[in-house]
């Protein structure tokens, strides 16, 4: 009887290992998502992003990867951010190739096309998670501050206004000069986007109310290299 016992023991422990070891496997294999939830997601990126902090990243042969996945892919979420070149989502997230999905647009806002890429990377493609990564000292944020008007930028900046006001009230004045200003503008823009995207996507909406998709936020400190998560 106890060495029966024990064998149960043992297996139960061996499967649960298994289990912990996919969580943490550099590629992302079709069995793997399928068995992830929103929050083993969430938190493959939270510890890919501490390795990046602590300059641990895994050693990636990125070429045989691109192999790998060249016939089918099993990203585990959609990161939307911004454009800035001081935030590359798969290296701040320690990512391999075909593990996420990245859209960019300047303040990382939404539009019908985004929100198309949203929806086949969730409902087709079996992501998990979708992040809305901003980030400090943002450009488009200061733009949208100060009311920039050039070319497509000015209906673009215009997204973000909701963002400034709210930010005014909370501060009690607009300072487009301050960066405490431009960063709490920054992260307002983000649950703004955060809590737009199931309302203009019944897609998505659906695929959250089922709880098979969670829609986090996130601010990136281009100094630290660290990501916070806004909620989730």
């Amino acid at each position: 009887m106890k060495r029966i016992l024990f064998f149960c023991l043992s297996l139960i422990l061996l499967l649960s290992n298994a289990c912990i070891a996919d969580v943490h496997v550099t590629l992302i294999t079709a069995s793997i998502q399928q068995k992830l939830t929103s929050d083993d997601a969430l938190h493959r990126l939270i510890v890919g992003n501490e390795r990046f902090v602590q300059n641990k990243r895994h050693k990636i042969d990125f070429l045989q990867q691109a192999k790998h996945t060249a016939k089918s892919q099993h990203p585990i979420a959609i990161v939307l951010s911004c454009i800035d070149s001081r935030v590359p989502p798969e290296i701040i997230f320690d990512q391999n190739v075909g593990n996420i999905f990245v859209t960019r647009v300047a303040a990382n806002v939404i539009n019908k096309d985004v929100l198309a890429g949203m929806e086949y990377a969730t409902k087709v493609a079996g992501a998990k998670l979708i992040v809305v990564l901003g980030h400090q000292s943002c450009g488009a944020i200061k733009g949208a501050c100060e009311n920039v008007k050039l070319g497509h930028l000015t209906q673009l900046l215009d997204k973000i206004q909701p963002a400034i006001q709210q930010t005014e009230k909370t501060l009690g004045k607009k300072d487009c000069h301050d960066s405490h200003f431009i960063d709490l503008a920054a992260e307002n823009n983000v649950k703004d986007v955060v809590a737009n995207i199931p309302k203009e996507s019944p897609v998505i909406q659906q695929l959250v109310n089922e709880h098979k998709v969670k829609i986090v936020g996130a601010m990136y400190d281009v100094s630290t290299g660290k990501v916070v998560f806004l909620n989730g």
